[in-house]
């Protein structure tokens, strides 16, 4: 699942069923949004940086992102885009045996 953009710096999982009665989780993912806007606002990341997360759409998990306000560069990822694949296949290995 992908992340819906609250503002261009900030990024939480988009709800996908808004009667499915989980208010708490809709909280949470607003004070997510709050907290990454204050560390976006207080350059923590350098001037020209700004934190991001996501969901990797193939093995379904968190990606925390610094990227470059300008050019869009990813400065820095956790987990790093090979550690991702390489548990991808892992996953589909195993679907194979």
């Amino acid at each position: 699942m992908d992340f819906a953009g609250v503002q261009p710096n900030a990024y939480i999982p988009a709800a996908t069923d808004n009667t499915s009665g989980q208010p708490q989780q809709v909280a949470e993912r607003r004070e997510l949004v709050k907290a990454i806007q204050a560390l976006n606002g207080t350059e923590m990341f350098g001037e020209n940086h700004e934190l991001t997360f996501a969901y990797d759409r193939e093995t379904k998990r968190p990606v925390v992102r610094i990227i470059d306000r300008k050019t869009k560069e990813v400065v820095r990822q956790i987990p790093p885009e090979y550690a991702l694949r390489m548990a991808e296949e892992l996953k589909a290995n195993r679907s194979q045996a």
